[in-house]
């Protein structure tokens, strides 16, 4: 009997915000900077592409393209995005 698979996303396993911040901190500690911005796309993705364009002041297309992998995003778009979804990076020692 085969069983059928679904494509995965992380986020159906991430139900609170400490779960999230923990996701994008371990996606931020990777060595390919991708992975972190793919992260973040997926967050935004969970809280509302409309919402996070919104309260970024950036337009859904260009959301979805910084997210899909294909662009190499300036940090001052990380930046807005992550401030419409309420999550700071903290550097540590």
């Amino acid at each position: 009997m085969k069983t059928k698979t679904s494509p995965y996303n992380p986020l159906d396993y991430l139900n609170s915000d400490e779960e999230i911040a923990q996701y994008l901190n371990e996606a931020y500690m990777d060595d390919d900077p991708e992975v972190f911005v793919i992260a973040l796309g997926y967050v935004a993705k969970a809280r509302g592409v409309a919402d996070v364009a919104k309260a970024s002041g950036l337009n859904r297309e260009s959301l979805y393209k910084v997210f899909s992998g294909k662009s190499k995003p300036q940090w001052s778009t990380i930046q807005r995005v992550m401030k419409a979804l309420n999550v700071q990076i903290r550097a540590v020692a």
